[in-house]
């Protein structure tokens, strides 16, 4: 006789037990790959991260060095204004240098 709440046991040579564990195994394996999936994705984010922070970093270093340049333009121009002069006065100098020496010759 069973008391009450009692389950009866499962006839002999059925496998009714085993259903249930090969479903947990199942949905064990499932679980674990689901949560190797989110490991591996949150392992993504941080990896994306980390590659966008060092994009933004030379992304600044990029404007800061076209800043230096555009700087060093404008210098080479003003020192091109000012050579520019000189170059036509070296030579008016050396063409009067040759007339002198052609005089010192006559």
């Amino acid at each position: 006789t069973m008391m009450p709440g009692e389950t009866p046991p499962p006839p002999a040579g059925t496998a009714g037990a085993a259903v249930p564990c090969a479903n947990c195994g199942v949905l064990q394996q499932n679980m674990n790959e689901y949560v190797a999936a989110l490991v591996a994705l949150k392992q993504k984010m941080i990896d994306g991260n980390r590659l966008l922070t060092e994009y933004q970093q030379k992304c600044t270093d990029i404007l800061s060095f076209s800043i230096k340049i555009s700087a060093l333009r404008c210098q080479v121009e003003q020192m091109l204004q000012k050579i520019l002069p000189l170059e036509k006065g070296q030579k008016e100098l050396s063409s009067l240098k040759a007339e002198l020496e052609e005089k010192k010759v006559c």
